[in-house]
């Protein structure tokens, strides 16, 4: 217990890294004034290209993965499908709070990404218990971004998926349903958040003008009005 909850504040410092924010300065590029102006791996990759957006994926997804393995590796829960309770809860805290550093970093006045992929590594170190629903979640992802490439809808939907997936996951392994309250609480939490940062990309996407995800590479380019304003809104 005390290691997880000594974790939970470095989860949070880790997490607030703007990693794709630093990866486009490091080309000379601030992707605070380009594209969507959000500091994801999303953005970097609409204005740098697809590689840029692969390494601000992974970066961002290890600063969530490896702290919750850390944490439940030295907790002695790393591989239990249900902890006890009061250890499960702490696990949690260390999982969301590389997402909650992300979504409000300190260093960039506690604004930045939608914590998409920082929440798809964090999620997949809560081993055994949250990996094979978000590996469910994950699928719904890229069937969406694959069908309409519509990132604000694929986010959303996967992470709506993912407490579903939780339930069906415990049945599936006989788990005590009793020990998984903590996991449907949190991934609901979760779900919701991802869905209220998005909100800007569904309002968007409803009315027919949500951008298309592309990773061409476009370079330096002004931030659309309409999206700037909706993201500085959002």
């Amino acid at each position: 217990m005390t290691a997880l909850l000594i974790a939970i504040p470095i989860a949070f410092l880790l997490g607030s890294i703007p990693c794709a924010l630093l990866l486009g300065l490091a080309r000379g590029v601030d992707i605070r004034k380009h594209g969507s102006r959000n500091v994801g791996a999303t953005n970097l990759g609409r204005v740098l290209g697809g590689r840029w957006f692969v390494a601000g994926f992974a970066l961002d997804a290890l600063k969530g993965l490896v702290p919750v393995v850390v944490a439940g590796w030295l907790a002695g829960v790393l591989g239990v499908l249900r902890p006890e309770p009061m250890l499960a809860w702490a696990w949690l805290g260390v999982m969301i709070s590389p997402v909650l550093g992300h979504m409000f970093s300190p260093w960039i006045g506690f604004k930045g990404g939608k914590g998409v992929a920082t929440g798809f590594g964090a999620l997949l170190g809560v081993f055994p218990a949250l990996t094979i629903p978000v590996a469910a979640a994950f699928v719904v992802w890229l069937a969406v971004i694959l069908t309409v490439r519509l990132m604000g809808l694929a986010s959303t939907l996967a992470a709506l998926t993912l407490p579903v997936a939780v339930g069906v996951h415990t049945a599936l392994a006989g788990a005590d349903h009793g020990r998984s309250v903590p996991f449907y609480v949190v991934t609901g939490l979760l779900a919701l958040l991802v869905t209220w940062k998005h909100r800007g990309n569904l309002a968007r996407t409803v009315r027919g003008v949500e951008p298309r995800f592309s990773l061409t590479g476009e370079g330096a380019v002004p931030a659309d009005d309409a999206v700037a304003s909706d993201h500085a809104a959002g």
